[in-house]
């Protein structure tokens, strides 16, 4: 099966409406553009989140994700020209629009069928404002070093620094493996 297929076949198996638009080959190339803006959010979040955690554990990684994060996903928006963030279906900053909390929801789905977060992406064209868009999700994973900040049992001066950042957060209460969210990409084609 061709990817634009299995793209309209993962759409209407999600119970997400498709819209085809582009053809095969711009969507294959922007989805691996995507893929790669994914993986150096990551990439940078990730190695600036370790440093903190050696430099001053748990509370000094929280600065991270409250400064970084945001900092990293404009600086990708910038350089891309697309909507590069991150949202949860218990957000702690940006809540998702209803696209992404129907894909949060299907990752969700997928986990419960013993499905790795590793493996989940979606992607499809939309139209948004009579304009062709790719819209595209990574799921992420709960780590264990996720749990300092988002697990059962924070820490209680890990949980006031948080309440003091983030007075309606939500992105606790997580176990290693669940999906803690995703990041969401959209482009025009």
């Amino acid at each position: 099966m061709n990817r634009s297929l299995l793209a309209l076949a993962l759409s209407l198996a999600m119970g997400l409406p498709a819209v085809q638009a582009a053809d095969e080959a711009t969507i294959n190339a922007r989805v691996a553009e995507h893929r790669a803006v994914v993986k150096e959010f990551g990439g940078t979040l990730r190695q600036e989140l370790q440093a903190a955690m050696k430099e001053g554990g748990p509370v000094n990684a929280i600065d991270i994700c409250h400064k970084r994060a945001p900092e990293i996903a404009a600086d990708l928006s910038g350089k891309t020209g697309w909507d590069v963030h991150r949202t949860s279906l218990k957000p702690r900053a940006k809540a998702p629009d209803a696209w992404e909390s129907t894909v949060l929801a299907k990752f969700d789905e997928q986990r419960a069928a013993g499905k790795s977060p590793d493996e989940m992406e979606f992607y499809e064209v939309v139209e948004n404002n009579g304009k062709s868009q790719l819209r595209y999700m990574k799921a992420l994973g709960t780590a264990a070093l996720c749990l300092n900040c988002h697990g059962s049992e924070v820490k209680p001066e890990v949980k006031a620094k948080i309440d003091a950042l983030y007075p309606n957060d939500q992105a606790i209460g997580y176990q290693e493996g669940q999906i803690r969210g995703a990041v969401s990409i959209s482009s025009p084609l």
